[in-house]
């Protein structure tokens, strides 16, 4: 039988792009927040599917959806946190608190609510790998970044906590730092405002969905005895979290 995967923010970008990768090998379970988006997915995946319909930043709903889960799906191999948004562009003076608070919801505490629904599986089976999806931004500040760069230093400080404290479990855990990747990941910080979105990914080729994806997937790839544990992936443009080669 496929080993069990479960993937947050599959609805879209990077997520979608995993569930469709690793659908090859794995019994996907797929979450987000958008239902019609998760029947979508599960339509045209041809594997094994289970659907959980909940936002990472409610921990009841989380630790119910996990908990509910058929018996035959409760033994999760693979977890991969990779739903996170940022919200605004702004010096911190200027910066919306309501803003603040999403992304410090979404981008950890929703990380930290759904590794410990899963976790003590793991640690009882003493097997597992878990796969944290950072940014650039969380090694590099930059201006405006501030609240969003702060949430994925705490991404990378997690990581490298959770690899400490698994690593005697036999659980591997890894962190992806992409850089600038064309997803809706700029029209959810620039709240929908499309002239904006699209011009940050103009003059250069930037990161596909399916990069990041084919990334996670040479990482399970890899055998027991080797854990890809950090790995920043930037666009060939890309030099920095700021500089980039865009052509006039």
């Amino acid at each position: 039988m496929k080993p069990i995967a479960l993937i947050t923010g599959a609805t879209s970008g990077i997520g979608e792009a995993t569930a469709r990768i690793l659908a090859k090998k794995y019994r996907l379970i797929i979450t987000g927040r958008r239902a019609e988006r998760l029947d979508q997915l599960e339509s045209e995946l041809k594997t094994e599917v289970q659907k959980l319909v909940f936002d990472v930043r409610d921990r009841e709903a989380v630790n119910n959806s996990i908990e509910g889960l058929p018996s035959d799906w409760k033994a999760i191999d693979v977890l991969i946190n990779n739903a996170g948004n940022a919200h605004g562009l702004a010096p911190i003076q200027e910066g919306n608190v309501d803003d603040w608070d999403a992304m410090i919801d979404i981008n950890i505490k929703g990380l930290l609510y759904v590794s410990k629904a899963i976790i003590p599986g793991m640690v009882d089976r003493q097997k597992g790998h878990i796969i944290n999806i950072g940014s650039v931004a969380g090694i590099e500040a930059y201006p405006n970044g501030n609240v969003y760069n702060a949430s994925k230093y705490g991404v990378n400080g997690l990581t490298q906590g959770m690899r400490m404290d698994l690593i005697s479990h036999n659980i591997k855990v890894s962190e992806i730092k992409p850089g600038l990747v064309q997803t809706e990941f700029s029209e959810v910080r620039f709240k929908g405002d499309q002239e904006k979105a699209e011009k940050v990914y103009q003059g250069y080729d930037p990161l596909q969905a399916q990069d990041i994806a084919e990334t996670i997937e040479f990482i399970l790839s890899r055998p027991a005895h080797v854990n890809i544990a950090d790995m920043l992936v930037l666009a060939g443009s890309q030099a920095s979290a700021t500089m980039v080669n865009k052509k006039s």
